[in-house]
């Protein structure tokens, strides 16, 4: 294991170099989050939260591969799967206990993934404006992904998007996007291998786990989602609330997609509430 800052490491799993935060605190008795990004994101996302659960919990923030500062191979298999896998691997090699999944959009389908397949690994899980129900990228484009250099349409299609637009997108409170808040979602894609790891993404990634699988997840939940989400509506949340069997579902006003950065203290205030009761 590699050590980059006091609390930023570097692991192998999966033949992938996996950057890592990790704020520990001496209790033993007390969960450790692990906080997971969504599309195109990274820990960053998490950076308004670190600081409020890492005043009395052991918090591990983790970049997904091929994103924030983890590698962008060209070999990996961009799968839920393996993303979930991940996620596994780290609770097993760092030992840790008394774990609560926090996923954000794609990060929440990777959290009830590792429950799915190992509830065993897994107390509790907070799913914030999780994604859900969408199904695989469509033939056309799967078929599409093999032609050479499709990683520059994607680079194109992406670049089309800018940083700009997709946070007036996400965030509902537009007096927030500052130029912190610009770069640090920016920064992922100053490699451009990230766009080959997309591409191969597009080819990878399963549908978000159905009805049935999730009816079979027994773990805990609480879906905490922005009332004005552009990008997972609430009905989403509310449907996965009537699909996870133990769960309770919250919102809040006048807040979009981006609930990490634009409630932290009310996302912080409503897990503490869910981890004691």
């Amino acid at each position: 294991m590699k050590i980059e800052t006091p609390n930023h490491f570097k692991i192998q799993i999966q033949n992938v170099n996996i950057h890592y935060e990790f704020y520990q605190n001496i209790s033993k008795s007390s969960p450790t989050f692990i906080l997971i990004h969504g599309f195109l994101s990274s820990t960053f996302s998490y950076r308004r939260l670190i600081p409020l659960l890492s005043e009395d919990h052991s918090v591990l923030a983790l970049d997904l591969p091929p994103f924030g500062q983890s590698e962008k191979s060209t070999t990996f298999t961009y799968s839920y799967k393996n993303m979930a896998s991940i996620v596994e691997e780290l609770i097993i090699r760092l030992k840790l206990s008394n774990v609560i999944l926090v996923g954000h959009s794609m990060g929440g389908q990777i959290a009830l993934n590792v429950a799915r397949k190992r509830p065993d690994l897994v107390e509790k899980i907070v799913l914030l404006s999780s994604s859900g129900y969408m199904k695989r990228s469509s033939t056309t484009l799967i078929y599409s992904s093999y032609i050479p250099f499709f990683h520059r349409y994607v680079k194109r299609y992406l670049g089309k998007q800018g940083v700009e637009r997709n946070l007036l997108n996400v965030v509902h409170d537009h007096s927030l996007i500052d130029e912190a808040m610009r770069n640090g979602y920016l920064q992922p894609f100053n490699d451009d291998k990230i766009f080959m790891a997309l591409t191969r993404m597009i080819r990878h990634r399963e549908g978000d786990l159905e009805s049935e699988e999730l009816q079979k997840i027994k773990t805990p939940s609480l879906l905490l989602w922005g009332q004005e989400d552009k990008v997972v509506p609430v009905t989403i949340g509310k449907r996965l609330q009537q699909d996870l069997p133990i769960s309770t579902f919250i919102s809040f006003d006048k807040t979009g997609h981006l609930v990490p950065e634009e409630k932290p203290l009310h996302v912080y205030e409503n897990i503490l509430h869910f981890i004691d009761g």
